[in-house]
This record gives C-alpha cells, structure tokens and sequence, in this order.
C-alpha cells in the first residue's frame, strides 16, 4: 500500500480509490465526473494506483458515448489482504479478507482470561491460523465498547478494561498497522462500503445480540461520536410495563430484544434454560411461551425501526446481529407494527436483512483497517 501511505488524507487519489473502491467497475468519465476532475487529471492521478496493483482496468469493456470500447477502473482484490478481529468476552474471532472485504479465511480462539497480554496472546494465535504476518497489510479490532481515535480502548466492559491503549500493543506484537473500533460502527462501515448500504448516501443500522446496537450514515459519513460505543439506543423505552434491564430501565429495548433478555424470560416463565436457537426453534413449532417472547421481540423491533426512521428520516434500515433471527420468525409483526408507526405517506420504508453469523462482526472490523489504508484516516 506504499502508493497510498505517502499521500495526504486529503489527496483526490484517495478519493479515487474510494470511489473505485465503492462503485467499480467504473469508467474514466463517470469518474471524472463523480469527482469533479479532468480526464487528463484523473488519468495522471490514477497511474500510480494501477502501477502499484492498487487498482486494475477490468476485463469486462464498456462502451464511451461515440461507441470506442473502453476500459472501466476497478479495484484489484488480491493485491491485499487484512486482518479483522471481534472481541467478545470469550473469544477472538478472526477473518482474512481481500481488498474488497470478502472473506477467505477465519478462525476463533478462545480467550484464557480477560487481562490485556491473555487476549493479545488469543489475537495473535487466531492470525497465526489465518497464515503469516507478511501477506497482510493491516488488521482491524471491533470491540462492544467505547474506542478513542481508533487506538484506545476507553472502556469495555465486558472485559473490565479502560484506557488500554490497544491498537499499540497489538501494533508491537504484528508489526502491522492496526485500528480499534466500536463494533456497531464497524459494522455500519462494511455496510456502507461493501454491503446493503454501497451507493446510499443515507440509512441505519440495527443490531441485536448480546446487546441492541445502532449505527447511522447521513450525507455518505458514519455518524459516530464519542457516545457511540455506549449502547445508548438499547435504553429506548418500548413497553411502559415491561420486564427491566440490567441498569434498572422499565421496558426498553435491551429488556425486550436481546438474546440475555429473551433466554431470561424463557427460563423464569418455564423453569428451563434453554439456548436461544432451541427458543426460536420451539416458537416457530408452536410453543406458547417462546412464541409470544417472538412477537413480543418483534412488536419491539417494529417500535424502534420505526422510531429510527421517523428521527432520521432515512428510507434504509439494516438488520444484523447474531439475534435478529427474531425478525424472521416475527416478520408479520414487524411490519405490522412498522406501518402502524410510520406516516401513510411517509416514503416506503427498505428493511435489509444481513447475515447473522459472527463473522459479519469481524468483517466489520476488517472493512476499517481498509477504509483506514485507502483514506489514510479513520472515517
């Protein structure tokens, strides 16, 4: 990536990668366009990315205005590769993905204990199975936190930690540049740049889990302020009379919607524990106590799909997370309770449907170290 890391944040052939990045195949003229350059100045621009791999002209020709084929810009996939990690309490999680955030590998290793030099130890035996240290140009780390300038970790709870200055010493153990972000956020970032949100300049992000998260891009920037990582929209009040969270909330999302909550009201209503896949597998067979925490969790869901777009005005909801399974299986709800909340002649509401497995979260981190190398900042 030496073609990218001498340039300024600010250089227009950043901007050109991102685009290419974003939009390719795309020709010359589109881009100069987009970007409000000359052809002449985009050409000379772009002769250093194509010299260095970082970009490609694609096999497959288009056609200019006076019918002359010609030959669209896109990235180059293979030329680097990155690492993404998630930290959980239990585990890292790891992929390898290419340069388009496609993943080619991934591994998990369990973490020994909680202190900063046991989950470095984890971290660095999960790349180890992704292969060596030379073949990638960056790593990126998601945590479900509080994160500082993309370097430190300013608090996570689930692992007791604040003011660990982690992107540096994971730095120190990889030689690799390495960026730390919410996980939300990251999220929101692979989204943006290579999921349901690729071409919008606008939408939201849901997640459901451990806990409830949430992310946002207006005017094609991800909004993400210091607060970002506190989980603030998991304190949305839904039910007046419902169950409490932990902190102590009537009713809000966290209480309603997250797999903690939902195996918590299956036990005390049964007397069992179960597994929150054996919950929603047991719901969509019928059972009247799983299936009526489904309905509730997706009549909570539609209340906050709907209070998202009606705040933002945005059309675009994206649904992750490794429990948003409810949103199928309580699909009539959702949309019920969605409509029921939204002006009649409010614009058609989107809701997009990703992949729920865990990976997605340290995809997510993979796509900031790439957003990082190609803008040379973070967001």
């Amino acid at each position: 990536m030496e073609a990218l890391a001498t340039l300024s944040p600010h250089s227009s052939a950043r901007a050109l990668a991102r685009e290419v990045l974003i939009s390719g195949p795309i020709s010359r003229g589109d881009l100069a366009v987009r970007l409000g350059l000359s052809v002449a100045s985009l050409t000379r621009l772009s002769k250093p990315l194509l010299d260095a791999g970082v970009l490609r002209e694609s096999e497959e020709p288009g056609t200019a205005a006076v019918g002359r084929p010609v030959r669209p810009l896109e990235v180059s996939p293979d030329a680097h590769r990155f690492v993404g990690i998630k930290l959980s309490g239990d585990s890292a999680a790891a992929v390898a993905t290419d340069l388009t955030c496609t993943v080619i590998g991934s591994s998990e290793r369990a973490l020994a204990g909680h202190g900063v030099d046991e989950v470095l130890d984890a971290i660095m035996a999960a790349v180890a199975d992704l292969g060596p240290l030379d073949q990638f140009s960056g790593i990126g780390v998601s945590i479900g936190g509080k994160v500082g300038g993309g370097t430190a970790v300013l608090r996570a709870p689930f692992l007791g930690w604040r003011e660990v200055p982690f992107a540096d010493l994971l730095e120190q153990r990889t030689g690799l540049p390495v960026v730390v972000e919410n996980d939300v956020v990251a999220l929101t970032i692979a989204e943006q740049w290579f999921g349901a949100g690729r071409g919008e300049t606008d939408f939201a992000v849901l997640t459901v889990g451990a806990g409830v998260g949430y992310g946002l891009v207006i005017n094609d920037t991800v909004i993400a302020p210091p607060d970002a990582g506190l989980g603030l929209v998991g304190h949305y009040p839904i039910d007046p009379l419902g169950p409490r969270c932990r902190q102590g909330h009537r009713g809000c999302a966290s209480a309603i919607l997250t797999i903690p909550a939902i195996r918590s009201h299956f036990a005390a209503a049964t007397g069992g524990e179960l597994p929150y896949a054996d919950i929603l597998a047991l719901a969509a067979d019928g059972h009247a106590v799983a299936g009526g925490l489904v309905r509730e969790a997706g009549l909570a869901l539609g209340v906050l799909v709907s209070a998202v777009a009606n705040l933002t005005m945005v059309d675009l909801v994206v649904l992750s997370g490794e429990g948003m399974d409810v949103a199928e299986l309580a699909s009539a709800t959702l949309e019920d309770t969605v409509r029921e909340h939204r002006d009649p002649e409010a614009s058609p509401l989107r809701l997009s449907r990703r992949p729920s497995d865990f990976a997605q979260w340290a995809r997510g981190a993979a796509a900031v170290a790439i957003q990082r190398t190609i803008l040379g900042t973070v967001r």
